[in-house]
Parts: structure tokens; sequence; C-alpha cells
């Protein structure tokens, strides 16, 4: 059989991938740095270089900022596109690694081999996943089984500044039958899973100034407004005491979820006590008639990530501070505008300020919701084949973060957006000694050759 022989390649030349990926991951390409501008160049020509020898006719694309790979293998059947991004995070505080991150290695630990190193579960990893797939299949069968089209960025870790006009410039010769990223990960890492709905993500910083310079607070201690006083209500009443979201019209738009989705979410016995104990905690703290995988995956939140004003170093200082600062983030679902709740929040903001109080925003994105209708039989097509390969049955389910490239898929191109990804919890993506298990590069490899012989 076709697939057979595919996945008997894959086996025996998983080595020579680990390899690969090896070297891929031994370059630096931090996006955010401009003192590693080169090495995202380099990255971008390793992989003109790797597709260009599974056949494909590639190109590094320039843009305002680092480059686009893109490249097409022609075939019958579906087009479909593949998108992954080559850029890492920054490694900072880099005394917490055990090792050098650009060094990476295979190590042992209880659970198993991981591969160890900056990029390797987010998201070069997962990347190499579907590449090995297909430079199995096309030297097991000399083709690859349908027309294929890559699409990798080198911004995704820095907010995708040139992504858009990338892809409103080239449309045409983007749009496909079919979106297909590998950037999200197994449920409980241990079940495979088709991700269908993701949050939109708002964010907001504010300034709350009250005095035009900080004061003895001796002095002017209770006689003059404090503006750490006025931001620390205003933030306190953003929710109410049931945990629902205060701002005005803040729930237009989110929409109940279905019977079915709920019933599915419930077979997939969600242990929030483990979820929350595994960070020291215990009760849920958001909606209180919500369970905790629908407030996770379903439901909109608002959250301060960041709050400073006056003296914060060592000792003590008797300051009453001029200014206070937060920075509030909003995760959306379903048809919520961010723009009518950035509208909205500033002007709850505005109406609770005393006199003698002005406030300065800033605002830090704003990105809808995604959410992928799978009544396409690709969908169910792709589940099978991800059931198949692991032996337990995959779910549809949310993710509790945002991965923008899937709403621009379908704003921009038109093209429904399929999220298959082998990332496990304690991948440590972001952080220090991040990882990537194995076991998920291998069944990852496999799983997409079963996914591409399920959509042809």
């Amino acid at each position: 059989m076709t697939l057979d022989a595919v996945l008997s390649r894959i086996d025996s030349d998983l080595p020579h991938a680990t390899e690969r990926l090896m070297e891929l991951l031994r370059i630096p390409s931090i996006s955010t740095d401009p003192a590693f501008a080169d090495h995202c160049q380099t990255a971008a020509d390793w992989l003109v270089a790797d597709l260009q020898s599974i056949g494909a006719d590639v190109e590094k694309r320039p843009t305002p900022g680092h480059p686009m790979v893109v490249g097409h293998v022609e075939g019958d059947g579906p087009h479909l596109l593949f998108y992954g991004h080559y850029d890492v995070q920054p490694v900072d505080p880099l005394e917490l690694w055990d090792r050098d991150p650009f060094d990476p290695q295979i190590e042992d630990t209880p659970a198993g081999k991981v591969i160890r190193g900056r990029g390797s579960s987010d998201d070069k990893g997962q990347l190499m996943t579907f590449v090995e797939a297909c430079r199995a299949w096309k030297a097991e069968h000399g083709t690859l089984p349908c027309r294929i089209t890559f699409f990798f960025e080198g911004e995704e870790e820095s907010g995708s500044p040139s992504l858009v006009p990338f892809m409103q410039e080239n449309a045409a010769e983007l749009k496909s039958d079919l979106a297909l990223i590998c950037d999200t990960g197994l449920f409980e890492s241990r079940v495979p899973a088709i991700v269908t709905m993701l949050r939109g993500l708002l964010g907001e910083e504010i300034t709350i100034t009250a005095p035009d310079k900080d004061l003895h607070s001796g002095m002017y201690g209770g006689v003059s407004m404090n503006p750490i006083r006025v931001l620390t209500r205003i933030l306190a009443s953003l929710h109410d005491d049931k945990g629902r979201v205060t701002v005005p019209g803040f729930y237009d738009g989110v929409p109940e979820l279905p019977d079915d989705i709920r019933s599915q979410w419930q077979g997939l016995a969600f242990d929030h006590g483990k979820f929350l104990g595994d960070v020291g905690l215990s009760e849920p703290a958001g909606e209180q008639d919500r369970t905790p995988i629908e407030m996770i995956w379903s439901r909109p939140t608002c959250d301060v990530n960041g709050i400073w004003g006056g003296y914060t170093g060592a000792g003590f200082k008797t300051v009453l501070p001029s200014q206070a600062h937060a920075k509030v983030s909003f995760r959306l679902v379903g048809d919520q505008d961010p723009h009518v709740i950035r509208e909205s929040f500033r002007q709850m903001v505005r109406d609770a300020l005393p006199a003698d109080c002005e406030v300065d925003f800033t605002g830090h994105g704003a990105g809808r919701a995604s959410v992928t209708e799978t009544t396409d039989p690709a969908f169910e097509a792709a589940r099978k084949a991800l059931t198949d390969e692991w032996n337990i049955p995959a779910a549809y389910v949310g993710c509790g973060g945002s991965i923008p490239i899937a709403g621009h898929f379908q704003n921009i191109l038109g093209t429904t957006p399929m999220l298959v990804g082998f990332g496990k919890d304690d991948d440590q993506i972001h952080s220090p000694n991040e990882k990537y298990d194995m076991e998920s590069f291998h069944k990852g490899i496999r799983s997409w050759a079963r996914i591409l012989d399920a959509l042809t």
C-alpha cells in the first residue's frame, strides 16, 4: 500500500530527520532582536535549500522585516497550503537554561527521549514534521500526493508585522483548498486534536496621571489624589462577584456552546483539579456558571497582566506617585468586535476618573476570534487519520490562546484553516529548557503522512 511504504520510510529515516531538525535548531533565529537579523536570513536560506531537496519550486521573499519562504509543488487533487514559522522566542533568562539553547541535544527523561533546545516545539520541530512527511512521500513514490504550497514566516514571535500585507499582495498565489497549521498540541499531552476554536486578543495599556510630579506622602498624603488608588479601584471593578466582566456591551456577540461540542468536551474528562494543581492553585476563579474547560476554550476573559507605579525598588520610599500604569488584555470569542470593546473599555475608565485625574491609553493589538466549521469532509478524514496513528480517538478542541494566522487565512484568502499539532503541555515553549518529545516528532511525521493520504 502507498501509505504503508511511506510510514516505513519515515521510521527508517528518523535518525536523519532528527539531525536535519537539529541543524535548523542550531540557527538562533530570534525575530524580535535586531542583533539576530542575519540568523533569521540564515534560517530562511536553510529552509529554501531543504524544500528544494524535495523538489519544491521555492523562494525567499523579502519583506520590510524578516523574509517569507514560499514554495510550490504541483500535483493533482486538492491544493493544500502548509504554514509554519521559523523564528523563535528570545532565550532570556539565559542562566535558567541547563545547556546552550542553540546547542540542541537528545535527552533521556523519565517520560522518554526529548529534543532539548529553543524552537524545538515552537515551531521548528512542528514545522519539520510536515516537511519530513513530504520528504518520505517523495522518496518512496517520486512525487507528492497533491499540489502543496509551503508558507513559512519569520516574524510570528514578534507580532507578524509583515504578514497581512504579504498575504494581501500574494493572495492569488497563496489561496488554497485547505490551510494546514502545525502550531498547537495534544490535548492533555496525549489525545490527538484538531483545534476548531481560537480566541481573539485585545491589549490595552493605561496610564493615569494625578499630580504633576511625585509628592512627599507625609505632606500630600490624604489631601491629594493618588493615581494608584484610582487605578486599582477601576481594575477591581472590571469583574463582578460572579466572575463576569463588567465592561458595557462586553458579551455582545458571545455565542452559547453548541450541545454537540459541549458533549464532546465533557467526554474528554478534563481534570481541572490537576490543571490548576500543577501551578499551585485549587479553585476556578472565572465565571461561576461555566465549566473550567468552557472558560478556557469558549468564554471571553479580561485579565490584568501588569501594574506599576511609585517606588518599587529596594527598601522603602514614602512617595505619592504622579502616575500609575496597568496592562490589561481581553481574550475574545465568537463575534466580539475588539474595536468596539476597546472603546467601551476606555469610556468605562474615563467615566470612573475623579477630579484632577487624566488618562492615556496605548493599544497593543486587536484581533478577532477564529472559529472553523468542521462540516468539510476533510476534517473527519483528518480526525480518523490521527486516531489511526495514535490509537486514541482524536477530538475537536478549543484553544485558549490566539493564533492570528488562522483568521487571516479565512478573512484574506477565504481558505479554511485546519490546526493540528503535537506539542505537549510541558514543552516549556517561550521558557527556558524548551523541549519537544521524540514521540511527538516521530508520530507527528507519521500523522501528516496519514492526513495527506486521507485528504488525497
